[in-house]
């Protein structure tokens, strides 16, 4: 399995669903960086199950156990490494999993690459459970971020078929307004549309069904000149670690594929000097990236995140055992929808993409 990610600020992830701990290990972080931990607890319980009725009873408290690379509060220099013990496995809702191959869960394909030694139970490596030691890493990159004055951010672009506003449509976000967005718990601009989203999610929960949704991710005050074209432009970066992501099924940055539906004249953001003589684009149509490098404006991409795939709703399936084919309803503890949980996940995995871009072009 690929467990490690990086070129200047190497990830190492490591664990299963039901094992004893999941974990990362972070290589490359300069040393003296103050680590807030208040503020890492805050985003680990952003992505922590258990929250409400709109995500799985499942409870984790998710505090990381940091084993090495921080002394006093401050980052050593020396690799840092964080446990995260699971405390609340309930592996025997697994046991047909062995055999029974759940539809769009990475059973079956996982049991064929690692020829059926793969640990099945919540999924094993495979598991969103998995992100949580990437929400630490991007917590500890969001707080090296911010001294550079960069904010990252997201809300809820829709669940189902309810759309929220767009981030292009809400004029100057601040970093007050993303601080306010990561305290509730579907964030969007539009809050209209909260009451919705809520009813659409229960709605699916009650049907035994579950329901996916679009997430629009920010970064705000990242300056024109980051990105190595070609294979580590921006935007490729940040898709290998949104892909990364278990439930991603796309990514699109700026005005994305609408872009396709324009003309040149008018997919073009024209630049211009704002009053501090600073240049700017009139519209923001290419997301702040331009030829894999960012050019000062907000950074702005949709990732598409599917329904979650454990459902109790009777689907078609095969008995790989007997190698018939099987009727399934899976049992258990199981978000009816993932989407509010991965805003989280994707500003972290954001942080640490950028991070990486950052360190690199500071060593050149």
């Amino acid at each position: 399995m690929s467990g490690i990610w990086g070129n200047n600020l190497e990830i190492s992830i490591f664990g299963e669903s039901h094992g004893r701990a999941i974990g990362v290990t972070l290589s490359g972080l300069p040393a003296g960086v103050k680590i807030d931990m208040d503020e890492v607890l805050v985003e680990m319980a952003r992505r922590a199950p258990g929250q409400n009725e709109l995500t799985t009873p499942r409870k984790e408290k998710d505090e990381p156990d940091i084993v090495s690379g921080v002394l006093d509060g401050m980052t050593t220099g020396a690799p840092l490494t964080a446990l995260i013990w699971n405390t609340n496995t309930r592996s025997v809702d697994y046991s047909q999993m062995k055999k029974l191959m759940r539809p769009g869960q990475a059973d079956y394909p996982g049991k064929v690459r690692y020829d059926g030694f793969n640990d099945y139970r919540g999924s094993g490596h495979f598991s969103g459970r998995i992100t949580a030691p990437l929400v630490f890493a991007g917590a500890i990159a969001q707080q090296w971020l911010r001294q550079k004055g960069i904010v990252i951010g997201s809300h809820i672009q829709s669940i189902g078929s309810v759309e929220d506003e767009r981030f292009e449509s809400q004029g100057a976000v601040t970093a007050e307004q993303v601080e306010q967005l990561k305290s509730v718990q579907l964030p969007v601009f539009d809050e209209s549309k909260r009451d919705a989203m809520t009813q659409v999610i229960l709605d699916a929960k009650a049907d035994l069904d579950s329901v996916g949704g679009i997430v629009e991710t920010f970064v705000l005050g990242i300056d024109a000149g980051y990105g190595n074209p070609f294979f580590d432009s921006v935007e490729s970066t940040l898709a290998h670690l949104v892909f990364a992501v278990p439930a991603t099924k796309g990514i699109e940055f700026g005005a994305g594929f609408d872009i396709t539906r324009m003309r040149g004249s008018e997919a073009n953001d024209s630049y211009y000097y704002d009053e501090n003589g600073q240049i700017k684009t009139r519209t923001n149509n290419n997301g702040g990236i331009l030829g894999g490098i960012t050019y000062g404006m907000p950074i702005v991409f949709r990732t598409a995140i599917k329904p979650p795939a454990s459902i109790e709703k009777k689907q078609e399936t095969i008995d790989i055992e007997a190698r018939e084919n099987a009727d399934l309803e899976v049992f258990g503890r199981h978000d009816p929808c993932i989407v509010p949980r991965v805003l989280p996940v994707l500003e972290a995995v954001t942080a640490l993409g950028l991070m990486d871009l950052i360190l690199g072009r500071d060593k050149a």
